[in-house]
């Protein structure tokens, strides 16, 4: 791939969410702002949504690694599943023992058992529920009794909601407005501002270097402000734009991404523009490069 050509470690834009490329633009570092001051405040119910692509998950994982000494933390990625599933999913999370055949009741008391003890070594508990609008409604009511579980002080669980705009349509919902009234805050998460794309594409590249000195002005400023435009500033996008920018640039055997590039790369993204011929012209160039590999019958591989 690319890595050596522009002396990288790790590929630097994979959509894979990774807290070590966590950048701190300004609507993400207001919900972990947020987040932060609440569970420490206390709080027991909070919500973060945020659109597709926006970086909710990443947003998890750096706030869970924050907390990491200072707070018990569980972690649920996946919540579309019934309510003795979440629970046997939780309990699992926070190591709580789980005798067979499976009880609801032995499972809710263990977990319990379990913040209590935390309670009285002086730790808060907290689990983040990532993409929280496929949670069933049958399945929010455990929740609610799971907010229920405190002591005269302070809850024993915090609970911290994070998903898509759908999640705030289920909580409008009559049925389960009893949770809807617990959360305390709420925080929306967006695309990053424009003029943050280029900072964010250089932040990218410095942390996926070899060393200090790899050029992190790769994109030219049309190139970044191109990625701004079409992206409208998701990272998810920019991101995949980026990605491919930079294997156009190492087929073509270029130390700088262009505009063209970038507008080869829209073009073959979906929900850009239709798709057109960035493969073609990546193969092509890939083509012309110096040193190419063949396999034994002597074609080119």
């Amino acid at each position: 791939m690319y890595l050596g050509h522009f002396s990288l470690r790790e590929a630097p834009f994979s959509i894979t969410p990774d807290t070590d490329f966590y950048y701190p633009h300004e609507g993400a570092q207001a919900s972990l702002n947020m987040l932060l001051v609440a569970l420490r405040s206390g709080e027991g119910f909070l919500k973060v949504v945020g659109e597709l692509g926006c970086g909710k998950t990443v947003l998890c994982r750096q706030l869970l690694k924050t907390l990491q000494g200072e707070f018990v933390t569980a972690y649920i990625p996946n919540p579309d599943m019934g309510p003795d599933d979440l629970l046997l999913s939780l309990a699992d999370e926070l190591g709580v023992p789980i005798q067979h055949p499976v009880q609801r009741h032995q499972i809710m008391n263990g977990i319990g058992a379990c913040l209590v003890n935390a309670a009285r070594k002086g730790k808060r508990v907290v689990v983040c529920i990532d993409e929280a609008q496929a949670i069933p409604v049958r399945t929010v009511e455990s929740l609610r009794l799971l907010s229920n579980l405190e002591t005269e002080k302070r809850k024993l669980l915090q609970i911290v909601l994070l998903g898509q705009p759908d999640l705030d349509a289920k909580l409008d919902r009559p049925e389960i407005r009893q949770l809807l009234q617990r959360i305390t805050f709420s925080e929306y998460l967006g695309p990053m501002h424009l003029d943050r794309v280029p900072v964010y594409l250089a932040h990218r590249l410095r942390t996926a270097a070899l060393s200090d000195s790899v050029n992190t002005d790769l994109f030219t400023a049309e190139a970044a402000e191109a990625i701004a435009k079409a992206s409208g500033g998701v990272p998810r996008l920019i991101n995949v734009l980026a990605h491919k920018c930079l294997m156009l640039a190492y087929g073509e055997g270029s130390q700088e991404i262009s505009a063209a590039h970038v507008r080869l790369a829209i073009a073959d993204t979906p929900g850009l523009k239709q798709p057109g011929s960035w493969w073609a012209r990546l193969r092509a160039a890939w083509l012309r490069r110096p040193g190419r590999l063949r396999n034994a019958n002597g074609s080119l591989m």
